[in-house]
């Protein structure tokens, strides 16, 4: 059942991301994401009294806000990453770094110990979500990721490299890797808690660059009642993903429950052939066999 819930939670969080790079090609990335971030938070209100919260102790709050915290910095400096042009950079070290910081933390400080077959996927997981994520461009999105498949990408956006791009991917990998991690520590007996707290957090962490921007004349806060609503649901979407998430690690080990949730790239991939008529690129199909691959051997436990 673990296994299935963080492959719901890729899903979720890969529907979000696609979602999120084609809105992000008509308004402003940071609109669409705190309108995600609401629409999360709207989401999770209702959902959190229907699951059982027998205890939602003030430490689980906190973890949950803490893992808040974390994706609005990694969204942060994705987004920073990508306003530079580092798209092929960025996207693919903020992608292996979210799925290999909590892996290393789960068996180092967590006690984890996952099977063979489990430690055989997460060693294809890894280069296979670096293949998939390797893209001339991506976007941003409301779930605090770059599109995989490349939608949504401007014309003339190159992909600039250097020490600057390689940072603000590692920085935006922490902040995944921050997400998953502490949202891993919230008890079964918060329920559902933790991840409203984390929408309000990854809200306020959002929201003083965002006001900076508009100050600056850098960006722009409005959206139509109707992109609004489709970002309000893109957030939603992420939000359903990391609840998915969360139950799933109180079935499941961190480790694989973080890596099979990070799979997420190849749903806009596999969006982007069907829906798009993208071609897929030699190292994109390598990425598809092999995070294939990861989840049989994930799932066999």
């Amino acid at each position: 059942m673990g296994a299935l819930l963080a492959l719901a939670s890729a899903l979720f969080y890969g529907l979000a991301d696609y979602a999120g790079g084609l809105l992000s090609r008509r308004v402003d990335f940071t609109a669409v994401a705190l309108a995600g971030q609401l629409g999360g938070l709207v989401l999770t209100l209702v959902a959190a009294p229907l699951v059982p919260a027998p205890a939602p102790a003030g430490t689980d709050l906190a973890w949950g806000a803490l893992s808040g915290a974390g994706t609005g910095a990694g969204m942060l400096f994705l987004y920073r990453g990508l306003s530079r042009g580092a798209m092929s950079v960025v996207v693919p070290v903020s992608a292996v770094g979210g799925v290999a910081l909590p892996v290393l933390v789960g068996v180092a400080l967590l006690g984890d110990r996952p099977s063979p077959l489990s430690w055989l996927g997460i060693v294809v997981a890894v280069p296979a979500l670096w293949c998939v994520s390797r893209t001339p461009s991506a976007p941003a999105s409301a779930s605090g990721v770059g599109t995989a498949s490349g939608v949504g990408t401007e014309p003339g956006v190159g992909a600039g490299d250097g020490s600057g791009a390689v940072v603000d991917g590692l920085v935006a990998g922490l902040g995944i890797a921050l997400q998953y991690v502490a949202l891993a520590q919230a008890g079964p007996g918060s329920g559902i808690w933790p991840v409203v707290v984390g929408r309000v957090a990854a809200a306020c962490t959002i929201l003083p660059p965002a006001v900076r921007a508009v100050r600056s004349g850098r960006s722009r806060l409005r959206l139509p009642v109707r992109l609004a609503g489709a970002a309000a649901a893109t957030g939603g979407a992420a939000a359903l993903a990391l609840v998915c998430y969360l139950l799933a690690t109180r079935a499941q080990l961190v480790v694989v429950a973080v890596v099979l949730s990070s799979l997420y790239p190849a749903i806009p991939v596999l969006l982007g052939v069907t829906a798009l008529r993208e071609r897929l690129r030699p190292v994109q199909t390598a990425g598809l066999a092999g995070a294939g691959a990861a989840i049989v051997l994930l799932t066999l436990n």
